[in-house]
C-alpha cells in the first residue's frame, strides 16, 4: 500500500511511544479466539493507562472465521460454520492451526499515524518472508497485507497461479493503543478459505509459506525472526521500503458496516 502522504515520523524513528522499554513477548500457544480478543481488550486498557508496557501476543487459533467491520453478507461462509463479528477493520478472514498470529498491544507515539503503523507491520512480514525464501513477496497498492505475485511460480504445483496473499492485517486503535494485528500462513490448510470471500477479494487467492517453498515452514520457524523484525521496524531500526509490484481496487473502499447474517 503506497502511503497517500509522508509519514508523521521519519522512517528511522520509533513509532512506539515508549521505545526504550523492551517489548513484553507472550507466547500463548493455541488459544480460543474470543478468549484472546477479551484478553487484548484488557491489555489495551491497561496499556492506555500506563499500567503495563508494550506487549505482543504470539499464538495460533483453533479454526474460526472472523468478520471485520466492512464484511458484506456475500463474504460470509457457505459451509455453515459460525463467524465471530469483531471490532477490527477489514472484511472476513479465517484463522486456524498452522497459521502464525501476532497481536501487538502497542501505545503509538503522537500524533498517531495509522498508515505508517500498517506499513511497518507489512515491512516486518515482507522482510521475514523474503528471508525464508519467497524473494518476490511485496505489496499490492490499494490492498493491505503481504502478497506473492502471479509471476512467481510456487514450488508446490497445487498453489494458485494468480496473485496470492500470504499474510493478512487487521487492526484497531483505541486511546492510541493498537489491537489485533497480523496472521502469516505457514503450514495451514487453505480449505476453509474456499467457503468465504477472503478479505472481500475474489480476483486473487491465498497461499502459505509451505506451498511457496515446497517444504514445511512451521509457525515456530517464522515466529522468532518475525518478532525480531517487528521490534526493529517499530523502533525505527528497519525502515519501510517500496516493495509494491502491482495495484488493485481496495476491497473496503466506500463500504459501511453491514448488518450480520445469521449463520
Amino acid at each position: 500500500m503506497t502511503a497517500p502522504r509522508d509519514p508523521f515520523f521519519p522512517a528511522d524513528k520509533p513509532i512506539r511511544a515508549d521505545a526504550e522499554t523492551p517489548l513484553d513477548i507472550r507466547h500463548l500457544g493455541r488459544v480460543d479466539y474470543e478468549e484472546t480478543w477479551h484478553l487484548q481488550a484488557e491489555l489495551a486498557k491497561q496499556r492506555a493507562a500506563n499500567e503495563i508496557g508494550d506487549t505482543i501476543l504470539v499464538l495460533e487459533h483453533p479454526n474460526v472465521y472472523t468478520a471485520g467491520k466492512r464484511t458484506q453478507p456475500e463474504d460470509r461462509p457457505t459451509n455453515g460454520l459460525p463467524v465471530v463479528d469483531v471490532d477490527r477493520g477489514g472484511r472476513i478472514t479465517w484463522h486456524g492451526e498452522g497459521q502464525l498470529v501476532i497481536y501487538p498491544i502497542i501505545k503509538l507515539a503522537e500524533p498517531v499515524d495509522v498508515v505508517d503503523y500498517v506499513r511497518r507491520l507489512e515491512e516486518a512480514v515482507i522482510h521475514v518472508v523474503r528471508q525464508l525464501g519467497v524473494d518476490e513477496a511485496g505489496r499490492i497498492d490499494g490492498r493491505s497485507g503481504v502478497w506473492v505475485p502471479s509471476t512467481r511460480k510456487a514450488a508446490d504445483p497445487s498453489a494458485s497461479t494468480r496473485d496470492r496473499k500470504i499474510a493478512a492485517l487487521g487492526i484497531r486503535i483505541t486511546r492510541g493503543v493498537t489491537m489485533h494485528g497480523l496472521s502469516l500462513n505457514c503450514t495451514n490448510t487453505l480449505d476453509f478459505y474456499e467457503h468465504i470471500v477472503a478479505c472481500g477479494i475474489d480476483d486473487a487467492d491465498v497461499t502459505t509459506l509451505s506451498l511457496e517453498l515446497g517444504k514445511d515452514v512451521t509457525v515456530e520457524d517464522a515466529a522468532a525472526p518475525l518478532l525480531t523484525a517487528l521490534d526493529d521496524v517499530l523502533s525505527g531500526r528497519m525502515t519501510v521500503a517500496d516493495h509494491t509490484f502491482g495495484s488493485a481496487p481496495d476491497p473496503t473502499k466506500g463500504l459501511g458496516r453491514k448488518k450480520k447474517n445469521s449463520n
